[in-house]
């Protein structure tokens, strides 16, 4: 090893497996937050980073896991955001996840401009791995995860659900989000093809392996699926097909298609977003809980 290899490693920041944690600090409601921990180096790229809420955990057991994924026609958005309709919310609603007993991660990943389709998927497979790494110290059970995402990122979170290689993943909350990204197949400037490198006619191999539609297999963990009928943007088309398409595999699946809402739950009113929100949370709870039971071992 030279001197110069030598001084880069002095230089070089901790790898985000053995660098220290960041302080925690309370947010309410006896949640406490650790902002902006480092969970993966990307060689050329920027450190991509992670928000953990975490709840007080007086029993010490392994707390079930929500991996959220924020949404942004893959080209924007950022991790501690749910959309606009939430960004008021107090607590906030990673916080109120949170105390209902799950640690929250919400992870960077990198956007279309940094890097093309798979990176997204790579990315959040980094955070998984990251967090089963850390999960003793964080005190987190990563095999009862689910990933929850809006949009874009609800896109990315049905294909880390079907994915074989993310053990753990118990169940997933997709919000309004694109199944099929072969359908505007000519268009080489919408946000599918600056995600996948082209338009997707000429990309058809990749617009397929991004499509949740075309990757849905049986034995894919279940899926709870809200979207809103007036959706402008997204149409709710795309809920319709993910879902019969699980349903005709065997996965089961809830879906919720919400009269007067546009994309992001624009138009719907207060009462019944925080309707749809309780009722995603409590799904997602279900699922953590049938897990939990059936790792527990059977009374002799």
């Amino acid at each position: 090893m030279t001197a110069h290899d030598d001084l880069r490693s002095l230089i070089a920041a901790p790898h985000p497996d053995l660098a220290p944690l960041p302080p925690a600090a309370p947010v309410g409601a006896g949640v406490r937050l650790l902002r902006g921990v480092p969970y993966a180096d990307v060689p050329g790229a920027r450190p991509l980073e992670l928000d953990l809420w975490l709840p007080e955990n007086p029993g010490r057991q392994p707390l079930p896991l929500v991996l959220f994924v924020h949404g942004g026609a893959w080209r924007r958005g950022r991790r501690e955001d749910m959309g606009y309709r939430t960004r008021a919310w107090n607590p906030g609603p990673f916080a109120r996840i949170a105390g209902a007993g799950f640690a929250v991660a919400s992870a960077d990943y990198r956007l279309s401009g940094e890097a093309l389709f798979p990176a997204q998927l790579d990315d959040l497979r980094q955070a998984l791995r990251w967090l089963a790494t850390r999960a003793p110290e964080l005190g987190v059970d990563t095999a009862r995860t689910v990933v929850w995402g809006e949009s874009a990122g609800g896109q990315l979170a049905a294909l880390l659900a079907l994915a074989d290689d993310t053990p753990g993943v118990v169940g997933a909350v997709v919000w309004y989000a694109p199944s099929d990204l072969t359908e505007d197949g000519d268009n080489a400037h919408s946000p599918e093809a600056l995600l996948l490198g082209g338009a997707p006619a000429t990309v058809p191999e990749n617009a397929a392996l991004a499509s949740p539609l075309l990757r849905a297999h049986a034995g894919a963990p279940p899926m709870f699926l809200a979207h809103g009928e007036d959706d402008s943007m997204v149409s709710c088309d795309h809920t319709r097909r993910l879902a019969a398409r699980l349903t005709a595999l065997g996965v089961p699946v809830e879906s919720r298609l919400v009269p007067g809402a546009d994309h992001v739950w624009h138009g719907l009113s207060e009462e019944r977003l925080d309707e749809v929100f309780r009722t995603s949370l409590t799904w997602a709870r279900r699922r953590v809980e049938r897990r939990r039971e059936a790792q527990e071992p059977s009374p002799a």
